[in-house]
């Protein structure tokens, strides 16, 4: 492939053991998520797209992403982690804040994939997704959001929040069913 032609799905956040201040607000979100999620992992899976999932460490700086995965499935929210489980030919990037970009080895990894398209679903829409969108674009990547593939807390901020990544991130909204790769 030539120049940066390739669609990369990233995952964001959702290796999570939902054991945080927010998570009762979180949940029914993601739990509306998760359907599309799969189906677009599915999707991508069989279109040999890369597929990178990104998430918190949780401040467990020891943690590799088999541990977090582990630690997620054997909590009391597996099922919301269980459909959604990295496979093997799955792609993985720790994170510690906000952005997938903060200090982290996204950009090149995304360069050397040649991938100049990304579409973000996960959570939390008006935190994670909404900054990791704003640098996707200062980096001059496509950028894609399927509404019904990402969860937030706060539903009033999260429209804003894909009001802004459509208006000021030039982002592509749409449903996970209209995402081709």
């Amino acid at each position: 492939m030539h120049g940066r032609d390739r669609t990369a799905l990233i995952v964001i956040d959702m290796i999570n053991t939902y054991d945080h201040d927010d998570a009762d607000l979180l949940i029914p979100s993601a739990v509306k998520a998760i359907p599309a999620l799969s189906r677009l992992l599915e999707r991508a899976r069989a279109a040999e797209a890369p597929v990178i999932y990104v998430n918190d460490n949780f401040g467990e700086w020891r943690s590799h992403h088999g541990e977090l995965l582990e630690t997620a499935l054997s909590g009391p929210h597996a099922d919301l982690v269980e459909p959604l489980r990295p496979d093997d030919a799955s792609l993985f990037v720790v994170k510690a804040r906000h952005s997938i970009f903060y200090e982290t080895p996204l950009s090149y990894l995304l360069n050397q994939q040649n991938v100049g398209h990304v579409v973000l679903c996960g959570q939390v829409t008006e935190q994670c997704v909404l900054y990791s969108a704003l640098d996707a674009h200062i980096r001059h990547l496509q950028v894609t959001v399927p509404e019904d593939a990402v969860a937030h807390i706060q539903a009033d901020l999260a429209h804003a929040a894909l009001r802004m990544m459509s208006l000021n991130m030039d982002a592509h909204l749409c449903s996970a069913d209209e995402i081709s790769f």
